[in-house]
């Protein structure tokens, strides 16, 4: 299929299941996607931060994505991050998962050294160049460090070297400004990747959202979508707030033990599992895994939601 623009709808960021041994578990991956699939999710996002990009080798990056792709076969779109420390890496990772079958890359900033606004234009202007498939920016300044100005996007987007945007900053200000400058755009994509304020992005005039808690509830935020663009905002405010409720899963893991990452990847892949869809929750090193406690409070959160 040919890659939409703008990319709009429910385009969950797909975990990773891993086995005990933390190689990719491909059925349980692929299991994954048809529950995905049969929610009726707008595209699938390989290969970020819910996907634990960052702790999987360059091997196993390819091999999720050839699996996913050559499962779903055209049946919606299917793209992949592109995530490393400098533009050189990143355009070997763009190379990879392209020829694996992305149909658009997700770029964030260069991170690691301290980078000019200058740097990230030249970054996103040599990627767009080099990539065979449209680039997304991906604004995630807890992960590199850095929030993406919004003029700055909006620059890119004139230029045609961007996309679109996946917005993960929290920034709900600056998320408002680049929706409403990209209107002149009609081709490019303003996505939010917060679980919380997915009625109030689409409100503003998002065109979807990358929510990692649609791994555990894709149909509710389907429902949401579909509440939201029938204009039934009180509707949508209570699914809104059902998912609300759900997130608060992400706190399962005590902060004295595990850090932020842990806990919320561990409660998705734990709620994975419970759910039957995935065998087994276990998260990738170095980051700690939940107790058995901690997964039975998973599980509450769950029954509350009306899913267990």
């Amino acid at each position: 299929m040919t890659f939409p623009a703008p990319l709009t709808g429910v385009v969950p960021p797909v975990c990773t299941p891993l086995t005990p041994e933390r190689e990719v578990d491909v059925p349980s991956l692929l299991r994954l996607v048809d529950h995905l699939v049969e929610a009726g999710v707008h595209g699938l996002f390989l290969l970020g931060s819910t996907s634990e990009a960052a702790f999987l080798t360059d091997r196993q990056r390819r091999q999720v994505v050839a699996a996913v792709v050559a499962h779903v076969g055209g049946r919606l779109p299917v793209i992949a991050g592109a995530i490393d420390m400098t533009t050189p890496r990143v355009l070997d990772h763009v190379a990879a998962v392209t020829a694996a079958g992305a149909q658009a890359v997700v770029v964030t900033a260069p991170f690691y050294a301290r980078i000019h606004r200058a740097e990230i234009v030249r970054h996103y202007r040599l990627t767009a160049a080099a990539s065979p498939v449209p680039v997304i920016a991906y604004d995630i300044p807890a992960a590199v460090h850095t929030k993406l100005p919004a003029d700055l996007v909006l620059e890119l987007a004139a230029d045609g070297v961007l996309a679109g945007l996946k917005d993960s900053s929290g920034d709900l200000g600056a998320f408002r400004e680049v929706v409403t400058g990209a209107r002149p755009h009609p081709g490019f994509s303003v996505l939010t990747g917060s679980e919380v304020f997915v009625d109030a992005a689409l409100a503003l005039g998002a065109d979807g959202a990358v929510p990692g808690l649609a791994n555990v509830d894709p149909h509710g935020y389907v429902r949401l979508y579909r509440l939201c663009r029938a204009g039934d905002w009180e509707g949508a405010r209570g699914e809104q707030e059902r998912l609300c409720a759900l997130f608060g899963m992400v706190g399962v893991g005590d902060p004295a033990r595990m850090g932020g990452s842990s806990s919320a990847l561990g409660a998705f892949k734990a709620a994975l599992h419970l759910r039957g869809i995935i065998d087994c929750p276990v998260t990738a090193e170095p980051q700690v895994p939940l107790s058995g406690e901690e997964t039975r409070r998973a599980g509450k959160f769950l029954a509350a939601a009306g899913l267990l």
